[in-house]
């Protein structure tokens, strides 16, 4: 009985030490995202994304700080991990440009997935690719 105790012991404090590991992160878009937008004339090839999830839908900001561009339509699809951006901006003149972002995320299980994709806006279009930092 005592080698099994022992035994029970052990495993159980192996386990609990692993338990944050094995823990969920979260929703698999939530955090920030840095990377390029290629070709992009007006807010340049650099980009920060920063995405929330509050339970039922995703929100965020692209550029916060500098160009502040909110994102109006945020989905996922968990079926093939696509994902669909769209954000109003002001460009050239002032006028309005609504931005819509496709992409696919990569390396899923990984913390610092990242996702491809094209961007469009207006007469403007180019890949982009961000990772999750």
């Amino acid at each position: 009985m005592r080698l099994s105790l022992s035994t029970f012991s052990t495993l159980f404090f192996v386990l609990a030490l692993s338990a944050p590991t094995l823990a969920q992160e979260g929703h698999p878009l939530k955090g920030s995202w840095i990377g390029v937008w290629e070709s992009n004339q007006v807010h340049g090839d650099d980009i920060v994304v920063i995405l929330d999830w509050d339970g039922s839908k995703i929100s965020g900001m692209i550029n916060p700080g500098t160009d502040n561009i909110a994102i109006s339509t945020a989905t996922l699809n968990p079926d093939n991990w696509t994902v669909h951006l769209e954000a109003d901006a002001v460009g050239e003149g002032g006028r309005s440009m609504r931005y819509v972002i496709d992409g696919t995320l990569q390396e899923l299980e990984l913390p610092n997935r990242y996702i491809v994709g094209t961007w469009r806006a207006g007469s403007g279009r180019g890949n982009f690719e961000i990772r999750r930092q």
